[in-house]
């Protein structure tokens, strides 16, 4: 896979927890660190998304936001 995205973050798929409409699919990157992506479940369906599945995150995001207590 070759996209333009710099963020790529290799893992392994914990969990898919399927929604009437999206999915949240829960990657382990390693290190103790968890990230979840929300997608539809008509991609994970056709990507083959399944726990256990190596996977690459890619984040790409145009606003990047820190919140503080």
């Amino acid at each position: 896979m070759r996209i333009s995205a710099r963020n790529q973050i290799k893992g392994t798929v914990v969990e898919v927890k399927k929604g009437a409409t999206t999915s949240h699919v829960l990657v382990d990157i390693g290190g103790g660190k968890i990230v979840m992506s929300s997608i539809t479940n008509e991609a994970v369906d056709e990507l083959g998304i399944k726990a256990k599945g190596a996977v690459t995150v890619v984040i790409k995001a145009s606003d990047v936001m820190i919140g503080v207590d």
